[in-house]
Parts: C-alpha cells; structure tokens; sequence
C-alpha cells in the first residue's frame, strides 16, 4: 500500500472531516499491544539479566513484572518511570496519537503516581508515508498530553519499516501508597476498569470487519485515561493494581498472583467483554498476540465450565486497558464510591485467596 498512501496524503486534498485519510493498520502486521514480544520469547530474552548492583532506592523493579519502575527520592517523594509504544491500533494518525499517549500515561497511574513529564519515542517509514502522517500522529499524542497535565519536553525518531509511536513518562507518587502486582493479600476484592476486548476489536478493523459504531465505541474507550480510576483506588486504601495490556486480563493476573503470592479467582460474565468480541474471537479474528497469551498462559491458569470464545476473550492483548485493582473488602464500598462518582466504568469480578496449585482460578 505503500506509494499510493503517500501520494494521497502528500497531495493535501484526501482529508475527511479534517482528518487524513489514510489505513495505518494495513501497513503493519500486528496492531497495537499485540505487537509487543511474546511472553515466552521475552521470558527467555531477560533470563540471567540482572543489575551487578542494588541501589537501595529502588523501591520497584522487574522483578515483580511492575509497569513501571519506581526510585526513592525521599520520604515524600519516588520516581516512577516507564516506556511504551507500539504500532496502529487504528486507522486515523490523530487516534493513534491519542491513544498511544493514553496506553504510555497508564503505567504510572498504575503505579498510584501522577505523571509529569514524557519523550516521545517515533519510528517512521518515511518512504511510503508522508510527514504530515506523523505531524497528526504527534498532534494526537499531544492533545492527551495536555488534557493529562504532562509536559512533553523532547524525544527520539528513527527510521523503520513499520510506524511505531509512544512516550517514555516520568511521574512521581507517594511511596506509601505505590501500588504494586507485590501488594495483594487473601481476602482483596478484584475490581476491572475498562471492559475487555479492544485486541480481537483491532484486529476485525485491520480485516475491514468492525462495524463503525463499535470502532468509535473502542476509540473512545482507549483514549479514556485511567488517571480517575487510579486517585480512586488511591484514595480507598488500595493494596495492589496493573493495567491490563499486551498480556491480556490471564496474563497481567497472573503476574500480580505470582508476586503477591498469592491466587486470583474470577468468575466471567458477559459484561466484562466489550460488545461482539466473544463472537469474533469465535469467527477467528484474533490477533497473534493473543496467541501467544494463551500458549505461555495457560500453565498459570486453571479453567472451569469456560466456552472457548470467553476463554480467548480472556487471553486477548488489549492496548490502553484499564487497572484491576485488589483492595481490601471492608474497603471496597469506598472504592465503590469513588469509581462511581467518577463515572468510571467498573466491574468487579474475583477475589484473592491463598495460593493454591494455579496463580489464576476461572470458573466455579
């Protein structure tokens, strides 16, 4: 698709509703956070990696599969910092920039911080795609951005063969109250912030299959920052939280299982799910990324009386997901409060109890 996407856009007049009309999701082969690595080839990459050293102010690390890292500054203060990009999720460049920046800004809110400031990180096929494509990617990025409150002070561009756009961001937060995959305990309820399947609602767009009204609902949902979610949970008394992303819902619940140490056990309903994603997920519209979910995943996970299209739904990769939060039980209807004076839209759906043989428990 190449030579004739730059020609279009480089001619100024394809532009619909002030926009460029062009399709990033055909240029690339995987969309979004299901472009990232693999678990298992991850997994494999890090093994033996290690810091020679242990600054004692390295409060948050790898080592507990955290979003971000976070660095004592005093006993007020720790830096959180993180980095994330990915290809298109969706057609537009300015949507794309919104929620790049959107999915990058989550990590810190994850962390319980207040993000503050971002680089932004650019790989650009500048043979087949015009600049105007990237100006309106980056102006996408900004305008989140600015809504956040972050100041972008700089960033890196290369030249790729696929478009690839995020932000490093620097926050800060209370070291008292970082919240961690290390901080749930039995008896934590687990509460979802964001409905599941934007990964198979990605991948039936890149395959022309998404009805318009689903796509705008999508968008809407990505671009939708996890900051209020995250004062709230703050706010509540929350022990342990993760954004849901690349990994899918399996994947990031058993990394907070694992560190916790401790099992997660949920029960799936039809009001987790975004609409149509059990469906398509069924009629194959998923992403590699999910794939490899599922294959790395499921030594975690115990399943019980799942149907195979919620079983994938489960497993899919989201970009820009929202948090599942553990918060203690008696502190659950102050969260419940706060979310919904928010207007945050929430589900809760488990619980943790004592480790058992699986991190992950689905099904009664």
């Amino acid at each position: 698709m190449a030579e004739p996407t730059r020609a279009r856009v480089a001619r100024g007049p394809a532009v619909r509703r002030g926009r460029l009309d062009v399709r990033l999701t055909a240029a690339v082969a995987c969309a979004g956070c299901a472009s990232k690595l693999g678990p298992g080839d991850l997994r494999k990459a890090l093994h033996g990696l290690s810091p020679s050293r242990r600054d004692p102010r390295v409060m948050v690390d790898q080592n507990t599969y955290d979003d971000a890292g976070v660095f004592r500054l005093d006993r007020g203060r720790a830096l959180v910092q993180t980095v994330d990009f990915f290809t298109p999720v969706v057609n537009d460049p300015f949507d794309f920039g919104r929620i790049a920046a959107t999915n990058a800004l989550s990590d810190v809110y994850a962390m319980g911080g207040t993000p503050l400031t971002a680089l932004g990180i650019v790989a650009f096929p500048d043979g087949t795609l015009a600049p105007e494509v990237l100006r309106e990617v980056m102006r996408g990025g900004q305008r989140v951005m600015d809504r956040a409150g972050v100041s972008v002070i700089g960033g890196h561009s290369v030249k790729d063969a696929e478009l690839k756009f995020g932000y490093s961001v620097t926050g800060i937060v209370d070291p008292k109250r970082v919240l961690t995959n290390a901080g749930a305990r039995p008896g934590d309820r687990l509460v979802l912030t964001k409905p599941l399947g934007t990964g198979v609602l990605a991948t039936a767009l890149k395959h022309g299959k998404l009805d318009p009204v689903l796509e705008r609902r999508m968008i809407r949902q990505m671009t939708t920052l996890n900051r209020e979610a995250s004062r709230a949970a703050v706010a509540a008394g929350a022990r342990a939280a993760t954004d849901v992303t690349g990994f899918g819902l399996m994947g990031h619940g058993s990394q907070l299982a694992r560190a916790s140490g401790v099992t997660v056990r949920l029960d799936p309903r039809a009001d987790w799910f975004l609409p149509q994603v059990i469906d398509l997920a069924l009629a194959g519209e998923v992403a590699g990324g999910l794939r490899d979910n599922r294959e790395f995943y499921r030594s975690f996970v115990s399943m019980r009386g799942i149907d195979e299209g919620t079983e994938l739904a489960l497993y899919d990769p989201q970009t820009s997901g929202g948090l599942l939060i553990a918060i203690p039980a008696a502190r659950t209807a102050r969260l419940e409060a706060g979310l919904r004076r928010a207007r945050v839209w929430h589900r809760w759906i488990g619980e943790v109890v004592r480790k058992g043989p699986h991190p992950v428990e689905v099904g009664k």
